[in-house]
């Protein structure tokens, strides 16, 4: 067992002495993706709510799945982060957060009356 070789990947960097093919690609995928940021985080939610609604095509596979206790989770979980970061967010970043609040709740509503 002593002998074993064994890799870890720690933040998506392997901390064994060899390199695999595909560490050139990984990092050609890590220079496109945006700077995690509270506004990257709250778009990303917003996108989750937008893919729960059915409003948009899951990247994947290209069907639209709705899931409206998945999106009123999320909605609320977005509902939550305003309550716990008033005070703390610059003017732009609270009335992004306000707007995409008030945008996803009205959606929602829409989506649930559609329903019945």
């Amino acid at each position: 067992m002593a002998d074993e070789k064994k890799d870890f990947v720690i933040n998506d960097r392997r901390t064994s002495s060899d390199k695999t093919e595909g560490s050139d690609e990984r990092q050609k995928m890590q220079a496109q993706l945006p700077e995690v940021n509270f506004s990257t985080f709250i778009f990303s939610l917003h996108s989750s709510v937008l893919l729960q609604l059915g409003l948009i095509e899951e990247p994947g596979t290209g069907r639209k799945n709705r899931n409206l206790a998945a999106a009123k989770q999320t909605i609320d979980i977005l509902g939550m982060l305003e309550e716990k970061t008033r005070g703390n967010l610059t003017t732009d970043e609270e009335g992004m957060l306000k707007n995409i609040l008030y945008d996803l709740r009205v959606m929602y509503v829409k989506e649930v009356r559609s329903e019945k």
